[in-house]
């Protein structure tokens, strides 16, 4: 009798931790895990693990060592000795460092006046992301010799781009780099970057794809020593389809062309047969190979290797027939994973949440298709709170995705985050709409110059199909977004006839001519709005500046809305926010305004991330 009252209160126990549910609070407390690359021996996975510190408003980061196969991490102070180093070739060393090359402010061009704070430009790209150009412009250096000198050019690209937009050749004597060697308004305006060639030994620079208009990035070379790279064609068009190209005897390969998808990012196999890459298909990101054939007149096959409801993250390396590679979804941040090749077996290497996902019910994520008002089926995610009862009603969520080409898979995101919207009690709905990955180039380009159009046909009819289910409170319907989300919130706004109750728009575009008129990649707008608003004979850009631009539709808006900005944007600048926000206040209109002065697109710092989470749900309890 004893033993099976312990037990009991064993089982009521444990039930009692898996009820806990996913709060912004335990969110902001979950480790980012980094997967470095594999040990020079072999045998270990080196990786960090970054966590948010609250007090110090930062992150830290802590670096492991943890045996291939899976096992105990141990801690490391020192992790660079344990990796190769693609940088170190026959005793040189390639790096980069940022270097002034223009003049811009007000004590270059009159010293004397060091305490005045100009800065003066003769074209754009004055500003890129969050900072201000000062006339810096990062260099590569071949141990102490700038292979750049007097450039006015970047590589590594700003503003994202690392030592990843540099490798040496095989036999050490030359440097592949990437770079967009174009200055001012030129640069605002293309994408092309290209790969360049320079020769240690005669100091000369040579364009490997001065042919390919768009962008040449990701440069590495095969096992059997053929340079490849990632390649989009169409200059100006960021989200073009993403192609692998291997150089073979001068000539070039496109491994992908016949594939219909576009490619995140590759991995050469270690015979240099096949090339492993990961691709979004059908709402998710999954592992692909292709076979290299080279010169031959064998056919070139692509095939999906992995299946299922998660994302594929990144590659980290090889062990065996294994593939090591970072893997997570809507209930999981990324950790670390192999999958063998033969047997198609996973096995979870890193487990640095799973003490805190034990505790945690939780959300059940539901494929459902839809049938749009053109006929198409697309896929709608729908996010379903912990202990679901279908008996139950709750209140429903729109979540419009951004980029517009960004695909919506299974990620775990540290502010757009499905299982704790979900765990707080409501039902999120994520349409595939048009304009996403993994469903077709043809669906994917659909929404270039089509921003108010089908996209927002494919929304409500998403929300509408899924408020059918009787789980729904067709009562309390909101739409959330950021970016391109954040203006489809917008335009929604001036559309839906009263479906939705409350809205949330994070760094979104209000007004598409002064967005036009202020974003700092210009390429971005021109091409996804059709052109510019003074064409006045161009019909697609006269429609995205009118009809398809929220502002016109401001008489429309009758319902609450919740404004979100950080201060030094400058991809969806501060003024989109505020002229949306002093619209709906003169219209008398319940809106809050929430500005982060110092963070960018996105919402970086902890203590702001937490803020961000608590003023959301506080917002939604209000009005919904």
């Amino acid at each position: 009798m004893k033993n099976l009252v312990l037990i009991a209160l064993f089982m009521i126990s444990t039930t009692g931790i898996a009820q806990e549910i996913m709060t912004p609070e335990t969110l902001w407390k979950l480790g980012r895990v980094s997967a470095l690359g594999i040990s020079k021996d072999g045998k270990a996975i080196i990786y960090k693990v970054s966590k948010p510190d609250m007090v110090e408003n930062k992150l830290n980061s802590t670096y492991y060592s943890i045996p291939i196969s899976g096992g105990k991490a141990k801690d490391i102070k020192e992790y660079k000795s344990l990796l190769d180093d693609k940088n170190i070739l026959n005793g040189k060393t390639i790096s980069h460092k940022e270097i002034k090359i223009d003049k811009v402010l007000g004590k270059d061009f009159y010293p004397e006046l060091d305490k005045s704070n100009v800065q003066i430009y003769e074209g754009l790209d004055y500003r890129h992301w969050d900072t201000w150009n000062e006339g810096n412009h990062n260099h590569i250096f071949v141990n102490d010799e700038d292979i750049m000198a007097n450039e006015p050019y970047d590589s590594p690209q700003k503003p994202f781009g690392g030592d990843e937009d540099y490798i040496f050749s095989p036999d050490g004597k030359k440097i592949i780099y990437v770079s967009k060697k174009k200055a001012g308004t030129a640069y605002a305006t293309s994408t092309n970057t290209n790969l360049y060639e320079y020769d240690i030994e005669s100091k000369t620079t040579k364009n490997l794809t001065e042919k390919n208009l768009g962008y040449d990035v990701a440069p590495q070379y095969s096992p059997n020593g053929d340079l490849s790279w990632l390649q989009m064609k169409r200059d100006g068009y960021e989200a073009d389809k993403n192609d692998i190209i291997v150089r073979q005897k001068g000539l070039d390969i496109n491994l992908t062309s016949n594939w219909d998808g576009t490619v995140d990012s590759f991995m050469w196999g270690k015979d240099g047969k096949k090339v492993y890459f990961i691709a979004a298909i059908d709402g998710t990101k999954q592992l692909f190979e292709v076979n290299f054939p080279g010169l031959t007149k064998i056919m070139i096959r692509v095939n999906q290797i992995t299946k299922g409801d998660f994302d594929i993250n990144s590659f980290v390396g090889f062990d065996a027939s294994k593939i090591i590679v970072t893997r997570g979804d809507m209930n999981h941040a990324s950790e670390i994973y192999s999958y063998d090749l033969k047997s198609s077996a996973w096995n979870q290497i890193t487990k640095v949440n799973d003490a805190i996902y034990s505790k945690i019910s939780k959300c059940t994520t539901e494929r459902r298709y839809v049938t749009t008002t053109d006929g198409k089926k697309m896929l709608v995610w729908v996010i379903l709170p912990p202990n679901f009862d279908a008996s139950k009603k709750y209140p429903t969520l729109l979540y419009c995705q951004g980029g517009p080409q960004s695909a919506l898979t299974q990620f775990y995101s540290f502010r757009w985050n499905f299982q704790v919207m979900a765990s707080q009690g409501y039902v999120v709905v994520a349409p595939n709409r048009r304009g996403m990955p993994g469903h077709g180039v043809e669906w994917n380009e659909k929404i270039s110059g089509d921003w108010g159009g089908q996209v927002m046909d494919d929304y409500l009819s998403a929300i509408d199909d899924v408020s059918k289910e009787s789980y729904v409170d067709k009562e309390r319907l909101g739409a959330i977004g950021a970016s391109y989300g954040g203006y489809s919130v917008f335009y929604l706004a001036g559309i839906h006839n009263n479906r939705f109750k409350t809205f949330i728009s994070h760094a979104g575009i209000f007004n598409t001519q002064s967005m036009y008129g202020t974003t700092e990649e210009v390429f971005f707008t021109h091409y996804d709005s059709g052109g510019a608003y003074w064409e006045n004979e161009n019909k697609i850009a006269q429609k995205t500046y009118n009809e398809f631009n929220p502002i016109t539709l401001i008489n429309k808006w009758n319902t609450p809305i919740f404004i979100i900005q950080g201060g030094v944007d400058y991809r969806v600048p501060i003024g989109q926010s505020q002229e949306a926000f002093q619209a709906a206040q003169l219209k008398g209109i319940k809106s809050k305004f929430m500005v982060f002065p110092e963070e960018n697109h996105w919402i970086l710092k902890p203590q702001n991330g937490l803020v961000w989470q608590r003023e959301f749900f506080k917002w939604l309890e209000e009005t919904l």
